[in-house]
């Protein structure tokens, strides 16, 4: 942790220090919502193509008990999995449109430090 930390504040210093525009800050955590976007539905796809693999397993294992379990075990993880981020991005979304925060593309203007 401390790894991380201390190059990460010495690199921080200057554009805290004497306020710096945060352009290149924006920039990085716009790039980050960016790929958030693009990632989302590439990991819900993998959670359902494991669901229908677990479901796959479970067929085919009709008389071994043991790869029954397996199939079974992977299906509930999957719908768990399916549930949680469905409900994270569910609860942002209502997080959002209760504190009227605008979500999207066309957020609105985000709030700068001016310089001196």
């Amino acid at each position: 942790m401390k790894k991380f930390l201390i190059p990460s504040v010495i690199a921080l210093t200057p554009t805290l220090a004497f306020a710096q525009g945060l352009g290149n800050i924006e920039t990085l955590l716009e790039s980050i919502g960016r790929l958030v976007d693009l990632a989302l539905p590439i990991v819900v796809g993998i959670a359902l193509l494991g669901f229908f693999w677990g479901l796959v397993k479970f067929i085919f294992a009709a008389g071994d008990e043991v790869d029954a379990e397996k199939g079974k075990s992977l299906m509930i993880w999957s719908v768990v999995a399916l549930f949680v981020m469905v409900s994270v991005w569910g609860l942002v979304r209502f997080i959002g449109s209760a504190l009227n925060i605008e979500q999207g593309e066309n957020s609105g203007n985000i709030p700068t430090v001016q310089g001196l």
